[in-house]
């Protein structure tokens, strides 16, 4: 595990790399990662049984997590060459703009998605012409060293892509508080990202923070029931509910209320959960004891889960989909309410428990989608598409999706509202987020 003097002495590493790889020619820099990406693929299936290993990722999820890696490498490989200025009119001269690498950058990455989160943040770094350094989390750091390897093997120069392990609290908080880092990319809890927030500010440092989630499944009575039902489950359980993504509110019309719930019951039921190697498993284990213990706690006394699944018993951190229903007379806005299903329905479980809760009208749904600290993502279920452009509109969330429950494609932007997250990661303007705009006028009277 790194400590302050490591990350110092890698932070000089990076610096001395950094001189050489922005002065690297665009095209030759794209050639490195376009290799990179190459590399990642011959070692496709390594890296999936390493993912599995490391986070309890079932074998589908992890390959399309390796495939994902190479594809953001891929995409980031076409930006060096298209990253171009401006020349913009003006009296007495001309102006032209440039896009300048920041230098060195600080990837902390979470433990729920360690390879794809981290290459979020390290391709359009390394494109831009920075060089990085990634802080995996301390459950999860087998991966991002394994790319480290390739991307050595792949050509590119020592010192431009470190991988540092270490404590949050050691490695991570002095790459956040060091002042030969001038950016930070942060993706982790709310809480967390305060603190790097407040440093940063204290030392004018950007950063890119992706943070919690709450997010809200709103069902209309004129959706698509077939579909809502049956996909409903895995938009939460998905990862077993390791998600920020997850649709973990399930708001219902109440006209279609009743007959939903006990439809999403037995689709519930029929979640797979089971060895993370078995093709058909649909749900692995959760990561650690700690992390259950926790997600034990939301459904625990005081609380009857209207459906759960199965899951196995005996050794790994199991934990059955579970889904509450809210309770007579249950009002989300009435904050006097300290009620356990409140807890349920208002923090970020991370875990496979959703609530469920019914509304009248488009009004009130919204309202119920608002009302959070939290604006990552969500989804809409109707066939009237007025509605759903007037509902999109008006959620309060980064990332929404109609009749629909995708939130990520590297083509697009992602990022949160609120205390979602501050900056937006992926799609074609990620590179902004890793360079300082200059402006040069030249006088030519």
């Amino acid at each position: 595990m790194a400590d302050a003097a490591e990350v110092d002495r890698a932070v000089e590493r990076a610096r001395a790399a950094f001189a050489s790889w922005r002065a690297t020619a665009p095209g030759d820099r794209a050639r490195l990662l376009r290799r990179f990406a190459r590399v990642v693929d011959d070692h496709a299936e390594e890296l999936a049984r390493l993912e599995i290993a490391n986070a309890g990722h079932t074998v589908g999820n992890a390959r399309w997590e390796a495939g994902n890696v190479r594809d953001v490498l891929d995409f980031y490989a076409g930006a060096p060459e298209r990253h171009h200025g401006a020349q913009i009119p003006v009296p007495g001269g001309v102006d032209v703009t440039f896009h300048e690498p920041l230098g060195v950058v600080g990837v902390i990455v979470p433990w729920n998605f360690p390879m794809v989160i981290m290459m979020w943040g390290v391709a359009p770094a390394l494109a831009a012409g920075n060089a990085v350094i990634v802080k995996p989390a301390e459950w999860t750091p087998l991966t991002a060293l394994r790319l480290a390897e390739l991307a050595l093997e792949a050509g590119l120069p020592e010192g431009v892509l470190q991988v540092l392990p270490g404590a949050g609290e050691v490695a991570g908080a002095r790459l956040v508080e060091h002042p030969d880092v001038p950016k930070i990319v942060f993706t982790g809890s709310t809480e967390v990202g305060r603190l790097i927030g407040a440093t940063a500010a204290a030392r004018v440092k950007r950063v890119t923070l992706e943070l919690g989630g709450k997010s809200a499944n709103i069902v209309f009575a004129d959706a698509d029931l077939d579909r809502a039902v049956t996909s409903a489950p895995m938009a939460v359980f998905d990862n077993s509910g390791q998600d920020c993504c997850a649709r973990s509110r399930l708001l219902v019309q109440r006209e279609i209320y009743d007959d939903f719930l006990e439809r999403l019951a037995a689709a519930v039921r029929e979640v797979r959960v089971g060895d993370p190697l078995d093709p058909e498993t649909q749900m692995g284990p959760l990561v650690s004891a700690e992390h259950l213990a926790r997600v034990a706690s939301f459904a625990g006394p005081g609380l009857t889960p209207y459906a759960q699944g199965a899951c196995p018993q005996g050794r790994g951190y199991w934990y059955a989909p579970t889904v509450l229903a809210a309770p007579p007379g249950f009002d989300p806005l009435d904050s006097s309410d300290a009620s356990a299903f409140r807890r349920a329905y208002e923090e970020e479980i991370f875990g496979p428990v959703v609530t469920v809760v019914p509304f009248d009208g488009e009004e009130r749904a919204v309202r119920l989608a608002n009302a959070t600290p939290y604006g990552l993502s969500g989804s809409i279920w109707t066939r009237d598409v007025g509605r759903a452009l007037r509902v999109a509109r008006a959620v309060e969330a980064g990332n929404l999706s109609v009749n629909s429950h995708s939130s990520v494609r590297y083509w697009t932007p992602f990022g949160g509202f609120k205390q979602s997250g501050l900056g937006r990661e992926l799609g074609p303007d990620a590179l902004a987020a890793f360079t300082e705009t200059k402006n040069v006028f030249i006088a030519t009277e």
